[in-house]
Order: structure tokens, then C-alpha cells, then sequence
């Protein structure tokens, strides 16, 4: 890359690495590196953020979500993850219905003891 093309780069970063063209083709370099990884880590971070959402929506009917995700597999529905987690958070009856579906396909879901409910009033004691 040439200086100026490395200086439109290095705008906005501290000290002499926005001004100095060995420190800027350094730090250029490795904000370049930074970026390439991120761009796929991203990804992973996400489907694990979805993950955590279709997990907590399913435990909140009694179901955990390996169990869940079985038992979609097991009656074909084929909502991927993102759509899940829309789902759990945005249309919780309709969440309430893909739980139900996957409970009666998977027998291991059926077995499942609900989890206490607090009242308000213990809560605030």
C-alpha cells in the first residue's frame, strides 16, 4: 500500500500512528488482522446469543434446549436459530406453540417438572 492509502487508514487512530508511516503501516497491519478475524468471530458470537435466547424462552415452558431443538428436528420444522430467538423474544404464543409441537415429538420433553413460580408479594419480602 502506499503512504497516502495507509494514512486514509490510520485517521481517527492515537498519537503518531496516525502520522507516522512506520507506526501507521504497523498498526494498520494489525487493525487489518483484527478485522479479518472478527468479521468471523462475529458469527460464532451471534448463533451463541441465539442459543442463549431460544434457552431461556424454552425453559421457561419446562423444556431445555437440547430437548427443544430435537424435537423440531424430529417433526421437520426448519426454523433456524435466528428466527427462534425472534421468536422467544418478539411472539411469545407462537414460541409457546413450536414448544408445544416439540413436546409431543420428543418424549423426553414430556416429563419435564415446571419450575416454581414466585409471587410478587415473596419477592419483595
Amino acid at each position: 500500500m502506499n503512504k497516502d492509502k495507509i494514512f486514509k487508514l490510520a485517521k481517527g487512530f492515537r498519537g503518531r500512528a496516525k502520522n507516522c508511516i512506520r507506526i501507521a503501516r504497523e498498526r494498520v497491519e494489525k487493525a487489518l488482522q483484527y478485522s479479518y478475524r472478527d468479521r468471523r468471530n462475529k458469527k460464532r458470537d451471534m448463533r451463541s446469543l441465539w442459543i442463549q435466547r431460544i434457552n431461556a424462552g424454552t425453559r421457561l415452558h419446562g423444556v431445555n434446549y437440547g430437548n427443544f431443538m430435537h424435537g423440531l428436528m424430529k417433526e421437520n420444522v426448519q426454523l433456524n436459530r435466528k428466527v427462534l430467538s425472534e421468536l422467544s423474544m418478539h411472539e411469545p404464543y407462537s414460541f409457546k406453540a413450536l414448544v408445544d409441537i416439540s413436546r409431543n415429538a420428543f418424549p423426553g420433553n414430556k416429563n419435564v417438572v415446571f419450575p416454581p413460580k414466585k409471587d410478587a408479594v415473596s419477592m419483595v419480602v
